[in-house]
C-alpha cells in the first residue's frame, strides 16, 4: 500500500475549528497516514506539571493539571455537539487526566516525565480520530508506542519499525486513512521515550522511510521554506525547490519550519519531502528531493545560542597531535562542533550545547589557553555554490562589510557559507544579506 505521510504540527490541531479544518483537508481519496503533534501549548503545560512534580509542590500541581483539563473540556464541548459524543469525549479526557494525576510526588522520575509528556500527542490523535468517527469517516488509530522504537544508541530501530508497521497495516488492507502520534516512542528497554522537541517531523520521516512512501508532507502555518526568516526580515519569498543537502543545511542552521533530523531518513530512501501550509493548502510550498536545484544562493538561516571557543597553543606549530587532542575532548563529552577555523597556533570552533561546557574547558586548559565567547549566532547562506566559481564569497562579505565577523567558514561544503556574529548583530546581518543577496 502506497501511503502518503502527512505531518501536522500543534497549530494545526490548536483549536476545535483547526481540528475541523484538518478533517476537511485530509479526508480525501488518497491513502495516507496522518502524524499529529500535541495541541499547541500542551507540551509546555505538561513540562510545567512535570517540573512541579519534581519539586514536590503539592499546592501547585493539581491546579496546573486542572487548568489544562479545563482547556481540553472546552475543546471537547466545541467539537462534539451530540450528547452521546460529548459524553464519550469527556470520558476520553478523564482517562488521560486521571493517568496524569496518578503520578506521585515522592516517586517522580525522568521515565515518568516522558510518560506524562506523551499525553499531549495521545490526546490530540484520540480526539481527532473520534471526531472523524462522528463525521462517518473511516480511520484507524495506530499507537506509535507499538511500533516506534529506539535502539541502544538512541537511534530509530528501522528494522523493528518497518516490521511492526508492515504487520499492523496488513491487518487493514482496505483502510485508506490512518492516524498516529508524532514525537513519542519507546526506548530499547521498552520504556516510554520521545524524539525530543520537533520530533514529530522526525516521526513522519521515519515512517515514510520505513514504508517507502511516495511523499512525506510537513504541514505548518507558513507556505514552505522561505529565503530568510520572515519573523525578522521583510520581505521574504518561499523557495519552491531545494535539494536534500540544501534543506539539511538550512534545518540544521536554524530554519524553524523543518526539524534537522527530518531529512536523513527520507534522503536515504530517496523519498521527496514537501513543506505545505495548512492556512493556504493550495500554495505550492517547497519540494525537497535528490535533484540538484539551480546554481546560486537560495536562502539564509540563523542559529542562536552558539558558544565560540578559541584554543591557542604556542606549541601548535608543526604539532601534528594537537587538533586530535582537541577533538577527542569534545568527542568524550559527546558535544558536536558546528564551525571550525584554524591558524598557525590556534583553532576557533563553535558548539551549540553548554551541557558539558565546564568539563570541556577544564580539559582544554590542560593543553592550551582558552577564551570563550557566549551569545553568538551562526548565519548560514545556503544554495548551490560551486567551489570553482568566483563571486559568491565576495557577495556575502560585501553585504556584511559593516558588521564585525567572529568567524567565516567557506569551502567545506558546496552548499553553505557560514559566518559567526555576536547575537546583537543578528537582525542587522539578516537584513543586510537580504538586501545584498536578494535585492530586498
Amino acid at each position: 500500500m502506497n501511503l502518503l505521510i502527512q505531518k501536522f504540527g500543534g497549530t494545526s490541531v490548536g483549536s476545535p475549528q483547526r481540528i475541523k479544518d484538518l478533517a476537511k483537508l485530509t479526508c480525501d481519496t488518497t491513502p495516507k497516514i496522518v502524524v499529529l503533534s500535541a495541541m499547541s501549548g500542551t507540551t509546555n503545560a505538561l513540562v510545567e506539571i512535570c517540573e512541579t512534580l519534581y519539586n514536590k509542590d503539592n499546592a501547585k500541581v493539581n491546579p496546573l493539571i486542572q487548568s489544562l483539563e479545563d482547556k481540553y473540556r472546552l475543546v471537547v464541548h466545541d467539537l462534539f455537539s451530540e450528547t452521546e459524543a460529548l459524553q464519550k469525549g469527556m470520558q476520553l479526557l478523564q482517562q488521560h487526566f486521571d493517568y496524569i494525576r496518578g503520578f506521585t510526588l515522592d516517586m517522580f522520575t525522568a521515565n515518568e516525565e516522558k510518560a506524562i509528556l506523551a499525553q499531549g500527542e495521545l490526546l490530540s490523535t484520540a480526539l481527532f480520530q473520534y471526531y472523524l468517527e462522528t463525521q462517518k469517516q473511516t480511520s484507524v488509530l495506530l499507537p506509535a508506542l507499538q511500533f516506534m522504537r529506539l535502539d541502544t544508541n538512541e537511534e530509530p530501530d528501522m528494522a523493528y519499525i518497518e516490521q511492526q508497521l508492515t504487520e499492523t497495516l496488513a491487518q487493514y488492507p482496505t483502510t485508506p486513512f490512518f492516524i498516529t502520534q508524532g514525537y513519542i516512542c519507546r526506548n530499547a528497554f521498552g520504556e516510554i521515550d520521545n524524539l525530543k522537541r520537533g520530533g514529530s517531523d522526525y516521526t513522519a520521516s521515519i515512517i515514510g522511510a520505513a514504508l517507502r512512501s511516495p511523499e512525506i508532507q510537513i504541514w505548518t502555518d507558513i507556505d514552505g521554506m522561505h529565503n530568510n526568516d520572515p519573523r525578522i526580515v521583510q520581505p521574504t519569498h518561499p523557495i519552491h525547490h531545494l535539494s536534500f543537502d540544501e534543506a539539511a543545511e538550512l534545518a540544521y542552521f536554524g530554519a524553524k519550519i523543518l526539524h534537522p533530523t527530518c531529512i536523513l531518513p527520507a534522503q536515504k530512501r530517496n523519498i521527496p519531502v514537501r513543506l505545505k501550509n495548512t492556512m493556504q493548502p493550495q500554495a505550492e510550498g517547497t519540494l525537497i528531493n535528490n535533484t540538484n536545484s539551480s546554481e546560486g544562493i537560495k536562502a539564509i538561516a540563523a542559529k542562536d545560542g552558539i558558544v565560540a571557543i578559541n584554543i591557542k597553543s604556542e606549541r601548535m606549530l608543526l604539532a601534528y597531535g594537537f587538533l586530535r587532542a582537541v577533538f577527542e575532548i569534545f568527542e568524550r563529552h559527546k558535544t558536536p562542533i558546528d564551525m571550525i577555523t584554524t591558524s598557525e597556533v590556534a583553532v576557533s570552533l563553535t558548539i551549540d550545547s553548554t551541557i558539558h561546557l565546564n568539563d570541556i574547558l577544564i580539559e582544554l586548559k590542560e593543553i592550551a589557553s582558552v577564551q570563550v565567547e557566549m551569545e553568538q549566532t551562526i548565519i548560514s547562506i545556503v544554495g548551490q555554490i560551486p567551489k570553482d566559481k568566483a563571486g559568491y564569497g565576495y557577495k556575502v562579505l560585501e553585504a556584511l562589510q559593516h558588521i564585525p565577523l567572529r568567524m567565516v567558514s567557506y569551502g567545506g561544503s558546496s552548499n553553505n557559507v557560514s559566518v559567526l556574529v555576536n547575537s546583537v548583530h543578528k537582525k542587522e546581518a539578516l537584513v543586510a544579506l537580504n538586501k545584498g543577496l536578494f535585492g530586498y
